[in-house]
């Protein structure tokens, strides 16, 4: 009994001491905004003893080591903490901050005055390649499918994008880092040409409004920056057929499918097209075009190697009534040549480091005919210069060669920087009735930019860009900044400064006119953006300034004086969710623009602008017919139109007023079938389907007395195609889009 009472004693002492040999850790952990973590393991350094916090991110265990420890904490998503404890059996309460692993999937990206499509950014992506083909009334016109985005205007009697109160030349194209220099069809007066390229050459389209990336320059308002894509998925075989155009392609891929070739070609004549849909000028040469592609590709160790070329050539000839008498007539022809090449190699140089490295030359022949005619077609002197001088030949000869290079280094996280730069080599000439102007450019430019991520809910751009023009013998230096900050798991607001740049036109620089500085654009943006896979909810904010443009009083001595803004809110709308198998976006633009430049003699709305600017895009896949059906609708109000006439050394207003505003409805219908061993896809199309009567602007004779409205040469385009393709079946990837 002793003996029991004996063991009894040692057990409580045993108990006491073992108990006195613990401590209580206990405590809380939080984010790096002070917000509960759950989840997260806190544990002694190679002991059993640990925890895991609860939903208000408190934590209590025991632990039975002693002295200093080290205590860790740790969970998926944070970077781990490590801190000493000395355990001496009395409580402790600690409070561990645990910091985001900054991660690609999860970071803040920088998203105003951009709208990005690819695959690199699916959380951003607004319009893909597919988009753009199935945009009803685009017919597969990359500029034209972009103009439903929110900031393009709806100008149709010129080619080009204008954005945010800039003219048409203020947007650049730019193909894997080098400028097209080229990027529309030739065309004649009050007709817009389609673009050069189709949209299946690129994999991602960044279309900027505003405030683009220090890496790209001489664009003063906008800059459309597109990327070509890599190998094909497989090899095949395409071929098109339409009243319109016909075309035959092949893209093989080798196989170990580490390189690829292809070349295509394309043949357009309208004849057939004009016989059946009347046009409202007389073509004495039918629009006639040839095209033909080709590309190489191929990996290396860490990398691709990139060559595309292209070449197009075309004529088209036009008569109009002349404006100064009904019994006159005005010939108008062109003849182009244009050859782009485009060369681009990008490599994994290893320890954080990536090399772009590119290459481009292009070249561009415009033979021009302008002629007085009578009515019998033939040629017609009146003696009144100001219809002479009407008379008039133009040989316009473009050449452009850039060399570019961009070094990029990863820094902690994905933090990373980027330098670089290029140079542009430029040479073009000018004949007009047999006298030749000339001018050669060398464009010399440097930048820098950093991307640094300060957590995965704050980052920002830095960037500097710096240019020579030897043609007018100036420096410019353009700073750019952009923060992002994420507030919500799918939201995150964006800001963006910047100054921006670009040379004078040739056409003021051809007569002597070296003494003219940069064309300069100051942006403002501020935007907020929600998206998730389904859904995209977009506003923006801008405020632009203008300074040094270009002003052409009568005297031809053109200066640098001109100025305006551009200021406005933009809204964009995306939905493949509220309505089942309905993907639909709405963009709406609000515009307040004015600036004194070329013959304006004072600020004035911009005669390309409108106020307010709406789009609404609609597509509807029918899988058990194999059919999409595809409506756009655009609308704009009224733009401003002025007749100007010399008073002194400035121009005064002779004439303005306002057109009606612009509408048009467009829609497009695809079906997918086979024929024997082809993919097939059907096409048909139609724009303005309700006859609106657009005018576009007015012509003024040389003394204002009599104005003619701009207007469509017809007012609808119609289009039945159908596209072959033998290996690769596209269909699947409509179904896709539009499920």
């Amino acid at each position: 009994m002793g003996r029991i009472k004996t063991l009894l004693v040692i057990g409580v002492i045993l108990l006491w001491i073992n108990g006195w040999a613990q401590t209580q850790i206990s405590g809380v952990v939080k984010d790096h905004r002070g917000k509960p973590l759950a989840g997260v393991s806190i544990a002694i350094k190679d002991s059993y003893d640990g925890a895991v916090s609860d939903s208000t991110g408190k934590f209590s265990f025991k632990c039975f080591e002693k002295q200093t420890q080290l205590l860790v904490a740790s969970t998926m998503g944070y970077k781990s903490v490590q801190q000493t404890v000395v355990l001496q059996g009395q409580p402790l309460t600690l409070s561990l901050m645990l910091k985001e692993e900054i991660s690609e999937l999860k970071a803040v990206t920088v998203t105003a005055g951009s709208f990005e499509a690819g695959d690199k950014k699916k959380a951003a992506t607004v319009l893909s390649s597919l988009d753009i083909v199935t945009t009803g009334g685009a017919n597969a016109d990359i500029t034209n499918a972009v103009k439903t985005l929110p900031g393009a205007q709806q100008v149709g009697e010129q080619e080009g994008l204008f954005v945010r109160g800039g003219a048409g030349y203020e947007t650049k194209q730019f193909i894997d880092g080098t400028m097209v220099n080229n990027p529309y069809a030739a065309s004649v007066p009050d007709i817009a040409s389609r673009g050069r390229f189709s949209p299946f050459l690129f994999k991602g389209t960044v279309f900027s409004t505003g405030g683009y990336s220090a890496l790209y320059g001489q664009a003063l308002s906008s800059a459309l920056i597109l990327e070509s894509i890599d190998l094909p998925d497989k090899s095949q075989i395409s071929a098109s057929l339409s009243g319109v155009f016909q075309g035959v392609g092949m893209q093989q891929l080798a196989k170990n499918k580490k390189s690829s070739w292809g070349i295509n070609y394309g043949y357009t004549n309208l004849a057939a097209y004009f016989a059946i849909v009347p046009q409202r000028p007389d073509y004495f040469h039918i629009p006639e075009f040839h095209s033909v592609e080709a590309n190489y590709r191929f990996k290396t160790k860490g990398g691709m190697i990139k060559f595309y070329s292209s070449y197009g050539a075309s004529n088209i000839g036009i008569r109009r009534v002349n404006i100064e008498s009904d019994s006159l007539k005005d010939a108008f022809g062109i003849i182009n040549h244009n050859w782009y090449n485009n060369l681009s190699w990008r490599e994994f140089l290893g320890k954080g480091w990536r090399m772009n490295l590119g290459a481009g030359y292009s070249t561009n022949v415009d033979d021009i005919f302008q002629q007085v005619q009578n009515q019998q077609n033939q040629p017609a002197n009146t003696g009144f210069a100001y219809i002479d001088s009407n008379n008039r030949t133009i040989v316009s000869t473009q050449n452009l060669s850039q060399l570019r290079l961009v070094l990029e280094k990863k820094l902690s996280g994905i933090s990373a920087i980027r330098f670089g730069g290029e140079h542009w080599y430029a040479l073009n000439r000018m004949k007009i009735n047999g006298k030749t102007w000339g001018l050669e450019d060398h464009l010399t430019a440097l930048f820098s930019e950093a991307d640094i991520y300060l957590t995965n809910d704050l980052a920002a751009k830095v960037g500097l860009r710096g240019e020579y023009a030897s043609c007018i013998d100036k420096l410019n230096l353009a700073p750019r900044l952009s923060i992002a900050y994420k507030t919500g798991a799918h939201a995150q607001m964006s800001a963006v400064y910047g100054e921006f740049y670009q040379k004078p036109e040739n056409n003021y620089l051809f007569y002597g006119n070296r003494g003219l500085d940069y064309l300069k654009a100051t942006h403002y943006l501020l935007n907020y953006i929600s998206t998730t896979p389904t859904q995209t909810f977009r506003v923006e904010a801008f405020y632009k300034k203008y300074q040094q443009l270009i002003e052409t009083p009568p005297t031809y001595v053109y200066t640098n004086e001109g100025k305006g803004y551009a200021e406005g809110i933009e809204l964009f709308w995306r939905d493949k969710k509220t309505l089942k198998g309905i993907d639909y976006w709405l963009s709406y633009s609000f515009l307040d623009t004015k600036r004194a430049f070329d013959k304006y003699p004072s600020e004035l709305i911009p005669s390309f602008a409108a106020m307010h600017t709406a789009s609404l895009v609609v597509k509807k896949f029918f899988p058990k017919i194999s059919t999409g059906i595809n409506g756009t609708y655009s609308f704009a109000t009224a733009r401003p139109y002025y007749y100007f006439k010399p008073a002194g050394s400035k121009y005064a207003i002779g004439d303005e007023g306002r057109t009606d505003g612009f509408n048009n409805f467009g829609i497009s219908v695809n079906y997918l079938t086979k024929v024997k061993n082809a993919f097939a896809v059907v096409v048909a199309s139609v724009t303005n389907v309700f006859n609106s009567e657009n005018v576009y602007g007015y012509n003024y004779n040389h003394d204002g007395s009599i104005k003619k409205a701009i207007i469509p040469p017809a007012p609808r385009f119609f289009f039945i195609g159908v596209f072959l393709s033998w290996g690769t079946d596209r269909r699947e990837d409509a179904v896709n889009n539009n499920l």
